[in-house]
């Protein structure tokens, strides 16, 4: 029996990478089952597996998944009952967004750290193309700087095409398994080349008519970086929560987390209740506007538009 880390799945095929560098073509055995998972994609790309190499052919069956220590899910695009497993067992996520072009909506970013925050992955934010701002788009994303590092988020501006503050996110990457999101047309792969020039991922453009980015990546895949690993991913459209209840939605806030505990109400929605300490906390300025309204978007179940980027 042998183990080893999924560095790629596509379809019913694994690719599995061991220990020594090598890397294994696997499926899964026939009966195999994992209990109490409803995902689209019963294995991940960051699991580890146990599987028994085939002499025939030598490739591997997979006969067990240890189990995860965390993991970055969201509603699957197709099958809005089911979810999907985005990677596992991360050290760090990295979200990946831009105010340049195309720009990301504070509504996507939220939705992304609060699901971090409930699966326990720490995220950093990396804002790449500071090169192509003005200063009403610089001065827009120091204001959002200073809400984020304020909730206790790590926050860079880079620039993947001019190597800007890269040297300080390489020493962020150092040891570490960090999953790379975003939107696409942010430049996550052009992102990820500058850091490893090796990886040769393939680059695409932003569609002129529909101001998004085309997707370029198609599958998750775990590539190693230094002592560590980085995974990329294909480009997010939307960020579909799940496994939430509106009870439990503010404490994925850190800011908000840090004052419930004077909230008048143990069960306080933090919406319409008197004495609410984090309504509070919003009209003193300790809680910004958009945080707050971008809660209130995800306690009722409103998907917010990639354009809405200004809320």
């Amino acid at each position: 029996m042998a183990k080893g880390l999924v560095s790629k799945t596509t379809g019913k095929w694994y690719k599995v990478r061991t220990d020594d560098g090598s890397v294994v073509d696997c499926q899964l055995r026939g009966n195999f089952r994992i209990k109490g998972i409803k995902s689209t994609n019963p294995i991940a790309v960051g699991d580890t597996v146990e599987f028994e190499l085939q002499t025939t052919d030598g490739t591997g069956l997979i006969t067990a998944v240890d189990e995860r220590r965390n993991c970055i899910i969201r509603r699957s695009t197709k099958l809005s009952k089911q979810t999907h497993i985005i990677a596992a067992n991360l050290d760090q996520a990295c979200l990946v967004a831009t105010i340049g072009f195309p720009r990301t909506s504070t509504g996507f970013i939220d939705r992304f750290l609060v699901t971090a925050e409930a699966y326990h992955v720490p995220c950093l934010l990396v804002f790449n193309k500071i090169d192509l701002y003005d200063d009403e788009l610089q001065d827009y994303q120091d204001s959002l700087f200073e809400v984020y590092r304020k909730a206790g988020y790590t926050c860079i501006g880079v620039s993947a095409t001019k190597g800007t503050n890269l040297d300080q996110l390489k020493t962020l990457l150092e040891g570490k398994t960090t999953l790379f999101a975003g939107h696409s047309g942010v430049g996550k792969s052009a992102l990820l080349n500058a850091l490893s020039p090796d990886l040769g991922l393939k680059v695409g453009d932003v569609s002129l008519w529909s101001m998004k980015g085309k997707h370029t990546t198609t599958f998750a895949e775990l590539f190693p970086y230094g002592d560590g690993f980085i995974i990329d991913t294909p480009g997010i459209k939307e960020f579909g929560m799940v496994n939430f209840s509106k009870e439990e939605v503010s404490h994925f806030f850190p800011e908000m987390k840090a004052v419930l505990h004077d909230c008048r109400f143990a069960n306080c929605t933090h919406e319409h209740e008197p004495g609410c300490a984090v309504k509070e906390a919003v009209e003193q300025g300790v809680i910004s506007d958009f945080r707050y309204e971008n809660y209130l978007n995800i306690l009722h179940g409103e998907e917010m538009d990639v354009e809405e980027w200004q809320k």
